[in-house]
């Protein structure tokens, strides 16, 4: 059964996102996730929370993918990197 992981990003300077994002796109297909979203045009339908400026959608084949990306030494930076900039809502959850 596949999961997904939800990134909802908010940020006011984007400039660590040239470094960020080979390292992450990277580390996602290594453990064998693939994104689904990655930004594009979003309108509200229903709802009080603000938008985010990204919101982030992939796919991996289970839970223990999604753990083994998440703990990747690689990515380990990144995340310290995209936390000093921004903040991001990071969900997994189960498909159907």
């Amino acid at each position: 059964m596949s999961v997904y992981v939800i990134g909802r990003l908010r940020a006011d300077d984007f400039s660590w996102a040239r470094e960020y994002g080979p390292v992450a796109k990277k580390t996602v297909e290594r453990h064998g996730g693939r994104y689904l979203v990655q930004g594009g045009a979003m309108e509200k339908l229903e709802g009080k929370e603000e938008l985010p400026n990204v919101i982030v959608l992939l796919e991996f084949p289970d839970a223990a993918s999604v753990h083994a990306w998440h703990d990747d030494p690689e990515y380990k930076p990144m995340i310290e990197l995209r936390q000093a900039s921004s903040e991001l809502e990071l969900t997994q959850v189960e498909g159907l």
